[in-house]
């Protein structure tokens, strides 16, 4: 066989998640977002969903076996400088990647706990919150949970922008090293997302809300750009900013485009990005006997 002198990688990415066929959320939205941020995206699909921009009419889980068999095949070959882990939905799926995430020692783990889809389907086990917070909480480098979310994790509500940086302080304790607290879902023509790492203060990045129904799939975009930004080696606090730049500007790229009949997705497209490669470590040379 002949042999070539290969000098470069890829910026790989790995997400584990569920299909959307209707291409808005999900794995799809993942693998848009990180070849749009010039990442080499790759996937273990932890289940199939009948969905469309108006409704999910089905569910289908992956055999836990089967997800553990994809991660396997993944990690022991290609590997990953990241990984965004995505709908789940049951608590036998979330231990089989816990587990995953140890057995390869998985890094920069963002851990996005989707809960109710945007046309307001339950996307979770109820026995599955409890499992999410216990096996991959303490696993994750950051959870992005918007207020909905936070609201199911906390048993209480999440009211205004005041309320969100104690929100975000109770999610902290719950065992990540970092939380992301989405807050698109308070009303106002401002937008404010509050993150938090232990030991720092909050930083709060606000924007203008987009005037658009087009919002299925930003929860899952945002996750898989910080996973893609931190994959490129940027720190959380910039990888954070770069990624909610990315999220609003896909929005508002794809506001005003009719996709089906209800929540249309973002634009990922709107300005992709040349591959990002990095140089791959020259061996040395042999000593001399």
């Amino acid at each position: 066989m002949q042999t070539f002198d290969l000098t470069q990688e890829y910026v790989r990415v790995l997400t584990i998640a569920t299909s959307d066929s209707g291409g808005g959320a999900g794995v799809q939205a993942d693998l848009k977002t990180f070849a749009a941020l010039g990442c080499y995206g790759m996937s273990a699909v932890a289940g199939l969903t009948a969905q469309n921009t108006q409704a999910v009419s089905g569910i289908h889980i992956a055999p836990p076996e089967f997800l553990a068999a994809q991660i396997d095949a993944v990690a022991q070959d290609i590997g990953a400088h990241a990984v965004k882990i995505g709908m789940l939905f049951s608590a036998d799926v979330m231990r089989v990647v816990a587990a995953a995430i140890d057995r390869h020692a998985l890094p920069h783990v963002v851990v996005d706990p989707v809960m109710v889809s945007a046309t307001g389907a339950a996307l979770i086990e109820p026995d599955g919150v409890q499992t999410l917070v216990a096996e991959l909480f303490p696993r994750a480098a950051l959870v992005t949970p918007n207020l909905h979310e936070a609201e199911l994790l906390l048993g209480h509500p999440v009211g205004s922008a005041a309320d969100m940086a104690a929100a975000a302080q109770a999610l902290l304790q719950m065992g990540a090293r970092a939380v992301l607290l989405k807050g698109g879902h308070l009303p106002g023509d401002t937008v404010f997302d509050v993150l938090l790492e232990r030991g720092a203060e909050p930083q709060v990045m606000q924007a203008e809300r987009v005037a658009t129904r087009n919002v299925h799939g930003a929860g899952c975009t945002l996750s898989s750009a910080l996973a893609a930004f931190l994959a490129q080696g940027l720190p959380l606090r910039l990888a954070a900013e770069a990624a909610h730049s990315f999220v609003l500007d896909a929005l508002k790229e794809g506001a005003m485009v009719r996709t089906g009949h209800g929540v249309g997705p973002l634009n990922h497209g709107f300005s992709p990005r040349a591959m990002v490669l990095r140089d791959l470590p020259r061996a040395a040379p042999p000593q001399a006997g």
